[in-house]
């Protein structure tokens, strides 16, 4: 069955001006909302590496390993897994851990929930995937299948992701603002911490205000922040190279990799929890995908954020194999006097829109899990007219600002924060890893050997990093464990006890002609008038409507059992 054309993010769109036209808004868009976080790593990513003991290393050869590093991680992460592979593997135009967990419970039977009906397949968005046709069953899907504990293990598996993306939403603001205003140290030393601390906090009231206008609004005051401050950074990273030292092209090649771990040993290794903070907010372009189209952020992506970037990096360090003492400011000493000030305040500002993209990534989480079961019900105020996923959760919002501040306070530092963020980051990285080659085996129908290629080459990269960012859990690695491990047993227990009731439910059901037989027995009285019964079951009476009857000497003449139920799809069309 064809997917419907009414729904906005409709998949494989046929290329049109139209269709071109739209995209082109939305990669503008979207800049103002997803890229802000990846785009402000700049700012702090040099400090964060060579703190600690690899400044005992801060010459050339370590500098240029560091940008090779950095060059390496950026072009294999967002741009081969992410933009190319990641985005493909879109759920009716949604993206995120929760959309991968509910295509696999489409194509095999790995809900925990039994509320699944013969009637949801029927659904044009239900078999959404490259093939529609039934295929044997295999070995490891029927393996997967028949043990409730492994598919225990899942769920738990994608709501840690969930939860570390939640837990990315309290601390993206938190050390894009704090890294922004810290820029003032360098100029004047008049602000003291206090004042600072301050002034971030009241930054990040504002910001968290500004949600219920919605994604398009926001993203429409913030989208050209975003590309001044890139269109800036690429000019000074350009200028940097060409200045300073041109030969920093060479770092292009993975040999100075090498030669870095040669150099550095260990505390090379160590330092690792510095070079991954270049590919933070990475999570956010296939957790916000429901906002905008796959093909709007890959074309902002590959043609505008990624060169960017890559030239600001390489204008950094070829800065800094010239001035290793200017590591711990090393982005705004880089710039050059006359433009100090405009880059300064567009980095403030480019700062407060990093936040935006992981903010915006919570909501569409949340708004996942509430559809399968697994958080309590909030309220989903839907901004956008036109597409479906730009939404806004008004309690969640609060939550995340008194958390945010919190955790401003009481850190007050951008190296801690870093730290714990990096490690939230390369969690959520990990796990979305796994639940993308179960995808390839059970809805691209490829074979195990791609899905196993895939999983142990991407698992080998991000395994490093993530080993290295363990190493820094005592040092602030440790509060988004804490906060997922909040958020994770609040989404369990919701989920536990919604598939308790349901089975309840299911096994305690009336049959309707029992109850009409009943009727003159009791004594009931019919009034005039409409009831509503509302119920967890499509079909039969709930248990509670017994009891309501034999306790009630009277009720309405129609009665409607009303029975709300979420499929495991997006959206359905009007037409359906």
């Amino acid at each position: 069955m064809e997917p419907d054309a009414a729904t906005s993010t409709s998949p494989r769109p046929q290329l049109s001006w139209v269709n071109l036209s739209r995209n082109l808004l939305l990669a503008y868009q979207s800049l103002g909302v997803v890229y802000g976080d990846l785009s402000t790593s700049p700012l702090y990513v040099y400090t964060s590496t060579f703190v600690g003991k690899l400044q005992n290393h801060n010459n050339e050869e370590v500098i240029f390993g560091a940008f090779s590093l950095i060059f390496w991680t950026l072009t294999l992460i967002p741009l081969l897994k992410y933009v190319f592979i990641l985005l493909s593997a879109d759920d009716n135009g949604e993206g995120g851990t929760f959309a991968l967990y509910s295509l696999l419970c489409r194509h095999a039977k790995f809900s925990l929930l039994p509320n699944q009906q013969a009637a949801d397949e029927e659904l044009s968005a239900y078999k959404y995937g490259p093939s529609s046709q039934v295929v044997a069953s295999s070995p490891l899907k029927r393996f997967l299948e028949k043990h409730k504990r492994l598919r225990t293990a899942l769920l738990v598996v994608v709501l840690l992701g969930a939860s570390m993306v939640i837990g990315d939403g309290v601390l993206t603001p938190a050390i894009s603002v704090l890294s922004s205003v810290s820029g003032l140290q360098v100029t004047e030393e008049k602000l003291t911490d206090d004042e600072l601390l301050l002034l971030a906090c009241g930054i990040l009231v504002g910001l968290f205000a500004l949600q219920h206008f919605g994604t398009h609004r926001v993203a429409f005051l913030f989208a050209p922040i975003v590309i001044i401050w890139l269109v800036s950074i690429f000019s000074i990273g350009l200028y940097n190279t060409i200045y300073w030292n041109p030969a920093i092209i060479r770092a292009l090649s993975p040999h100075y990799i090498i030669k870095f771990f040669s150099a550095t040993g260990k505390d090379g290794w160590i330092s690792l929890g510095g070079i991954l903070l270049s590919i933070t907010g990475t999570e956010a372009m296939f957790a916000d995908l429901g906002h905008f189209t796959a093909l709007s952020i890959r074309i902002a992506f590959a043609f505008f954020v990624y060169p960017c970037l890559v030239v600001q990096y390489m204008g950094q360090a070829a800065f800094l194999s010239k001035h290793p003492n200017s590591i711990r400011y090393s982005f705004y000493d880089s710039i050059p006097d006359p433009v100090f000030w405009p880059i300064f305040v567009v980095a403030t500002l480019a700062s407060i829109v990093g936040s935006q993209a992981v903010i915006t990534a919570t909501f569409s989480i949340i708004k996942q899990c509430h559809a399968l079961g697994c958080f309590p019900r909030v309220k989903v105020v839907h901004t956008s007219k036109h597409i479906f996923g730009q939404i806004y959760i008004p309690e969640i919002n609060w939550i995340l600002m008194i958390l945010t501040l919190a955790i401003t306070i009481g850190f007050q530092d951008t190296t801690l924060i870093g730290n714990a963020y990096g490690l939230a980051c390369m969690m959520v990285m990990f796990v979305t890893t796994f639940l993308m080659a179960l995808v390839i085996i059970f809805v691209w129908q490829k074979s195990v050997v791609v899905a196993a290629l895939f999983l142990v080459f991407f698992w080998f990269i991000e395994g490093v990093y993530l080993s290295a960012a363990l190493m820094k859990v005592p040092q602030g690695g440790w509060v988004p464990f804490v906060l997922s491990f909040i958020f994770m047993i609040v989404m369990y227990i919701w989920h536990y006890g919604t598939r308790k009731k349901y089975n309840y439910d299911l096994h305690n059901k009336v049959s309707l002609k029992w109850l009409l037989g009943l009727g003159p027995s009791l004594g009931i009285v019919r009034v005039p008038g409409i009831g509503l019964i509302y119920s967890e079951l499509a079909t039969g009476v709930p248990a509670i409507f017994s009891h309501f009857v034999t306790n009630l000497p009277a009720f309405h003449k129609v009665l409607v059992f009303v029975c709300v139920k979420s499929v495991p799809v997006p959206s359905v069309s009007p037409e359906e």
